[in-house]
């Protein structure tokens, strides 16, 4: 007999926290039982690849994948039918850029006044929110001077042992001498270590891949800009490395099968991150003509990150600094419009870690508020998500023999896509760790 389970209105976080031994020990421990099959069923159903809804929407989960998606599937004997009332199925939503070592706060502060340790059950506090978000998958964009910690996270994750999200790991991102990331405004005397790894050159970047890979990454960090000005409309930022240099990362990661994302707000930097081959160029504030081109021809994602900007300016210390804020905020919005018209391929990314983690799905929002639809918003999340991270073909839609990492949320997100705030449901694996059970 199926045994169905109906979504309360509210279900407390101290039961959703101790449900989630439960579930982790379920997966952990499936190989010595039973083949664990669940039926989740909804009033609506996303699917993202065709950009439509299906109604109703089922999918039948059989331990960590899907084996059936449609209108209906097989219920078969024993099931858990988990029957999730008036919400849309949808698959989980990826963040591409995340700092997981980070909250809000003084950033360079917290850097230097709190340990490593702490800073990693901070990271382990952050990935649990993300989860709970219905961020099943992330990209970790350095641990802002922590090492290689982000290992462990990951590592943990992946054995079942604390809840979060899949994760691509970058480790300590990396930054010339007095670089965007350095400790450029404290005093000399003291030593103040940058909150990046330092490689003046192609050879120091060359060794310093080298050890981050050797250490557990799984992508490559560069900061390629910074810091930024914006002066009577007009957009400036030093770059800092060579198209030449950025090209000797890229080879060197490819080398390990790993790829190259970098921190590019503008030109020339983000110009010569595209033709060195990086994967993304993450804020990209401002893309020329040729940048453009060059994205769009190689397949080079832009990853926006408005939610930042937006709560920086709503929580900046002065009048002064938060008109300065809204006003990079509105010359980005401006830009990403040029760059959507131009066909500049699209992932989300929110930077979430100067502001709380749980809260980023506002970047499809903003995304939606400055020129995309909200299916192409949700495409670039999800489909374009899942390529960056290296995922595609696992995660990012409802396929079968995808994994089983789905979430679900009231109304249908192609209308409203501000329903990606109020996830009621996630499953990351065949695991429910939010709703479903009491």
């Amino acid at each position: 007999m199926n045994t169905t389970y109906r979504l309360c209105a509210g279900v407390s976080l101290f039961a959703l926290f101790l449900a989630i031994p439960r579930s982790a020990a379920n997966a952990q421990t499936a190989s010595q039982v039973p083949k664990r099959v669940i039926v989740l069923h909804a009033a609506r159903l996303l699917d993202i690849e065709a950009g439509k809804i299906i109604a109703p929407g089922e999918i039948l989960v059989e331990d960590d994948r899907i084996t059936e998606v449609g209108t209906s599937v097989r219920h078969p004997q024993g099931a858990e039918v988990v029957d999730l009332g008036e919400s849309t199925l949808m698959p989980g939503l990826i963040d591409a850029h995340v700092h997981l070592f980070l909250h809000p706060g003084a950033e360079d502060l917290q850097t230097i006044e709190e340990s490593v340790p702490q800073r990693t059950i901070t990271a382990t506090l952050a990935a649990r929110a993300d989860l709970m978000a219905g961020f099943t998958a992330e990209r970790d964009m350095g641990t802002e001077g922590a090492g290689s910690a982000d290992t462990a996270v990951r590592n943990a994750i992946n054995r079942g042992e604390i809840p979060g999200p899949r994760l691509r790991i970058s480790g300590n991102a990396i930054d010339i001498l007095g670089g965007h990331e350095d400790a450029i405004h404290f005093n000399p005397e003291q030593h103040v270590l940058s909150n990046a790894t330092y490689a003046n050159n192609a050879a120091e970047l060359v060794n310093v891949i080298r050890e981050q890979v050797k250490e557990g990454a799984d992508f490559i960090k560069i900061y390629e800009t910074g810091r930024d000005s914006l002066h009577d409309g007009q957009f400036s930022t030093p770059f800092q490395y060579t198209e030449a240099e950025l090209r000797a990362a890229v080879e060197e990661a490819a080398r390990t099968g790993r790829r190259v994302g970098v921190h590019a707000t503008g030109e020339p930097g983000a110009g010569y991150a595209a033709r060195a081959g990086v994967a993304s160029v993450d804020h990209a504030f401002q893309l020329s003509d040729e940048t453009m081109r060059v994205m769009h021809e190689k397949g080079i994602f832009a990853v926006p990150t408005f939610t930042i900007i937006e709560y920086f300016a709503d929580h900046a210390d002065s009048s002064a600094l938060a008109s300065r804020e809204r006003e990079m905020l509105e010359f980005h919005a401006r830009e990403f419009r040029k760059q959507l018209a131009a066909g500049v391929p699209m992932a989300v990314g929110s930077d979430v870690g100067p502001f709380p983690h749980g809260t980023q799905a506002r970047e499809l929002i903003l995304m939606v508020k400055y020129g995309m639809t909200p299916l192409a918003a949700l495409q670039a999340d999800l489909l374009n998500g899942a390529r960056l991270l290296g995922w595609q073909d696992q995660i990012g839609a409802l396929n079968p023999g995808y994994f089983a990492d789905v979430i679900a949320a009231p109304g249908n997100p192609l209308d409203d896509i501000s329903v990606v705030e109020k996830v009621s449901f996630v499953m990351k694996g065949g695991v429910i760790y939010r709703g479903g059970r009491e």
